[in-house]
């Protein structure tokens, strides 16, 4: 049991590439659509690519959305609208009419009578079929139905019905048609006195009645059985033939998913989705071994490609319409911007393929997104430059809205019916893109990585760390700024990252804060130290400074990557001054005593640093510099590290070598102000 323990702990980051492997391949299955996916691929307009297709089985012909569409709209245009009728209104208003009559015609005595009976007809008429308050602006058309005590009264078209706000109107035309205009002001008074509204719209029974009508709308229209011809091999898909290829690509994929065969389709997503999977983990194994062996570079890697399927998921959940909002864009220039373009358009590229499982029009969709994802990796460089990024995704819209426009007219034929809307969609995803430098920000934090943009603010020559250096030892500091311009130089012409062997080289020596005036560089006053101490002691010291610079920048929170150039820059050197001095007193002395503790550099970046830092350091014993003796002397410290094998486990060849050896001469020269001599 121990032994099995022991080995688990042994290969504990093995196992957590499987546990990762493993759930990040179930999370992204468990987002899949719960759908088996059609055999045949269709485009509306355009030929039939397959063989005659027959009918595999009896389904019916679904009605497209329009028809639906048009269909719901009619019912709800031709719907009965119900009022309920409250008749002790209208008699109130008989009742109050008698009453105030007399009272208002108190001076008109001849032909009472018909004034009162003209009144009476006139409010009967009102009162037909009722008064509403409230104006509900349905087509004078529409069917009215007018319950009294929830049983039908009267059926009718809602144009009949009274408007308190139409009232005045009614009143004065009847008035005028009964031929008493003399009395229409004392009417029209008399009327709005009495008159009240005695219908309300009964809102619960004709919800529930168009309710009812809707939903008895068939989905369907008409069947094909088994074995029909459905299309033929070159045929157009377009009309009729297209509603019934989207209705049988329906049925098959809601048959194909049935709980007889659910384990097998899900297996089969299973294995599709850990296939691509794999293959990011084996390009990582073969051509970014450094990231494959960090688990939480690698779980960053999962969790970005998770990340994009998650959110493309629930947009296609919400509104398949706004796929083109999600941002995918932003996974490869995160991944490039912590490792490099190609790891990032490797990544996109499988995401992309695995999206096409469930956004609509897939092979336009994954299109689309490839094409960005190459824009952004071909142009987006310097990520912490705020102007390349805004061009950069500007670019990327450009490329979307180009490429659908393309896609468009090979499906429609023509621009006539183009969607507007879509190309505002592109422009939000660009917009949503410019999001990655905050995300970038966040990433930083969560995951401990360095971006370019972190490295941007550490080479800020005014920050803490670097501003203490140049107080406590500015012959360092000098020296540190001369390495990193040679190293800068010398990383742009190899394709090095240029920024962050620049950081390495300004921070490598911070070691030496803790006794600069142990290093010759420091020592203004000409009073060496190293005098009154042993060889041994002072080689301790000199070594101490990695050491030392590796717990000066943990307590000052630099990052990993900024480390490992404090770590690597002397690799496994010997201090060789030193050595030489105790040998001539003590021969049997051994190198492992005056030897740096390592690691040697194992990237160009590191590679360069060391060479970089050596030339510079030792350029300031030399004595009456020419081209010569310059070239000469990079020769020998170079060739001389290559030979203890410092660049063994770096990833540097030996052509970048020689390229970075001729840039350090040329730097060299331009320091030493090499000039011809001039007579005197």
């Amino acid at each position: 049991m121990k032994e099995i323990i022991n080995k688990w702990y042994r290969n504990h980051a093995l196992v957590y590439k499987v546990l990762l492997f493993i759930s990040t391949t179930f999370l992204i299955v468990y987002l899949f659509p719960k759908s088996g996916k059609f055999k045949y691929n269709f485009d509306k307009g355009k030929p039939w690519q397959s063989e005659n297709l027959l009918a595999p089985f009896d389904f019916a012909i679904k009605k497209s959305d329009e028809e639906l569409k048009k269909e719901r709209n009619e019912i709800t245009k031709n719907s009965t609208v119900y009022f309920s009728l409250n008749s002790s209104v209208k008699k109130d208003v008989l009742n109050k009419y008698d009453n105030k009559f007399s009272t208002v015609f108190n001076d008109v005595d001849d032909d009472k009578l018909k004034l009162y009976n003209a009144g009476k007809s006139i409010l009967n008429t009102v009162y037909e079929y009722g008064v509403i308050e409230e104006n509900f602006n349905y087509p004078p058309e529409k069917k009215v139905v007018i319950l009294e005590d929830q049983k039908q009264k009267d059926i009718t078209s809602y144009d009949h019905l009274k408007k308190t706000e139409t009232l005045r109107i009614d009143l004065e035309k009847a008035i005028d048609d009964k031929g008493y205009t003399q009395y229409k002001a004392i009417f029209l008074s008399l009327f709005f006195d009495v008159i009240n509204p005695n219908l309300t719209l009964n809102k619960s029974l004709t919800n529930n009645s168009l309710k009812e009508e809707l939903d008895n709308i068939s989905s369907t229209r008409g069947s094909i059985e088994s074995g029909t011809l459905i299309i033929s091999k070159g045929e157009l898909v377009e009309g009729n033939k297209y509603d019934i290829l989207k209705s049988l690509e329906s049925e098959y994929e809601s048959q194909v998913w049935s709980k007889k065969n659910y384990l097998w389709v899900t297996v089969a997503y299973v294995i599709l989705v850990a296939l691509c999977l794999l293959m990011l983990l084996l390009f990582l194994r073969k051509y970014r071994k450094e990231v494959f062996l960090d688990n939480t570079k690698v779980t960053f890697i999962f969790f970005n490609v998770f990340l994009m399927i998650l959110l493309t998921t629930l947009i296609i959940n919400y509104n398949s319409k706004y796929v083109y909002v999600v941002p995918l864009c932003v996974l490869p220039l995160v991944l490039k911007a912590f490792f490099d373009a190609r790891l990032g358009l490797f990544s996109h590229v499988l995401t992309v393929l695995l999206l096409g499982f469930i956004v609509p029009n897939s092979y336009e969709y994954m299109f689309l997104q490839t094409i960005a994802g190459i824009v952004t990796i071909l142009t987006v460089s310097e990520l912490y430059k705020r102007a390349n990024l805004f061009i950069s995704v500007g670019q990327i819209t450009l490329v979307y809205i180009i490429a659908y426009f393309a896609f468009f007219v090979i499906h429609e034929g023509n621009i006539l019916e183009i969607k507007v809307e879509t190309f505002g969609l592109f422009i939000l995803c660009g917009l949503a893109t410019l999001f990655v430098q905050p995300l970038i920000y966040v990433y930083e934090k969560l995951f401990g990585l360095v971006s370019d943009v972190s490295l941007l603010e550490l080479s800020d020559t005014n920050t803490k760390l670097l501003k203490e250096l140049s107080n406590k030892a500015p012959g360092t500091f000098h020296h540190s700024l001369n390495v990193a311009n040679l190293a800068e130089a010398s990383a742009n012409e190899i394709g090095a990252n240029a920024m962050l062997v620049r950081v390495g080289a300004l921070y490598h020596d911070i070691g030496k804060m803790k006794n600069p005036t142990y290093f010759t560089e420091n020592q203004a006053t000409g009073i060496n130290p190293h005098d009154e101490l042993s060889a041994k002691e002072s080689a301790g010291i000199i070594i101490n400074h990695v050491i030392d610079g590796i717990e000066i920048a943990k307590k000052n929170n630099l990052p990993d990557r900024v480390i490992d150039f404090i770590r690597t820059h002397h690799g496994t050197s010997v201090v060789y001054y030193f050595y030489m001095k105790q040998k001539e007193f003590h021969a049997l002395t051994t190198e492992e005593d005056y030897q740096y503790p390592g690691p040697k550099p194992f990237s160009k970046e590191t590679a360069i640093l060391m060479m970089c830092d050596s030339v510079e350091a030792a350029s300031k014993s030399l004595k009456d510099p020419s081209s010569t003796k310059i070239n000469q002397f990079v020769e020998a410290i170079i060739n001389k590290q290559m030979e203890t094998g410092q660049f063994l486990n770096a990833n540097i060849t030996f052509k970048e070598i020689e390229s970075i050896k001729k840039i350090l001469k040329n730097k060299l020269a331009n320091i030493f102000h090499l000039r011809i001599e001039y007579p005197e």
